[in-house]
């Protein structure tokens, strides 16, 4: 039986994320034992003197939702974030400048982003949002961002009509190399379809039903 709760990254990153909020989601975390919490930038404070201690990681957004920061924004955003105590920084790529076919200005923007993420040495997944892309720049993306030496691609940010499906992931699979780990998110909610991910090729699951989907692996 998979361990489900080892590949979750609880989340939440509603706008009107409240304190209450983020004190139920890093007991939860403790709790079931999640591999992280994804939480608001302004948060991230508040869920590392929760969380000390407690082995369960601090994930942040940057650029979050629609990638439309300059890189020297993201680069403020990530210094803060890391100054606070975040370790994983989940990062939106600009995806007009994609849509452009500007594939300069975003293999620049990845490098910077990902020497000060491992320069601090942090972890950085980069958010590509798969459900608008289509599979050649699903592919271009895994070839930008594996050469930048990014830790993670992650599917979606979850404000996108498409979430993470099976053919995204397994699509990244295919064209990234071994060490480039996925993270799945966007619209997961059963425990089912987590599996499906995972067996796709996903290590990492985003999602603010972590609480249902463990619950639904122990189901006889």
């Amino acid at each position: 039986m998979i361990d489900i709760a080892s590949y979750i990254d609880h989340t939440i990153l509603k706008p009107t994320t409240k304190p209450d909020d983020i004190v139920r989601l890093c007991a939860e975390a403790k709790e079931y034992g999640f591999a992280a919490v994804c939480v608001p930038p302004y948060y991230v404070a508040a869920a590392i003197n929760i969380l000390q201690g407690s082995g369960v990681h601090i994930a942040t957004v940057i650029g979050f939702p629609f990638g439309y920061s300059t890189t020297a924004a993201k680069l403020a955003e990530i210094s803060a974030a890391i100054d606070a105590g975040a370790t994983e920084l989940d990062v939106v790529h600009d995806l007009a400048a994609l849509k452009s076919g500007d594939w300069q200005y975003l293999q620049q923007e990845i490098k910077a982003c990902t020497d000060l993420v491992h320069s601090h040495g942090c972890i950085i997944k980069v958010i590509i949002e798969s459900g608008v892309l289509t599979d050649d720049e699903i592919m271009k993306c895994c070839e930008v961002y594996s050469a930048a030496g990014v830790d993670f691609m992650k599917t979606s940010t979850g404000y996108a009509e498409t979430g993470a499906t099976i053919h995204a992931v397994q699509l990244m699979r295919e064209h990234l190399p071994a060490e480039i780990a996925i993270k799945a998110s966007g619209g997961i909610r059963t425990f089912a379809f987590a599996e499906e991910l995972i067996n796709a090729g996903a290590t990492r699951i985003g999602t603010s039903s972590g609480i249902a989907i463990v619950k639904e692996s122990k189901e006889p």
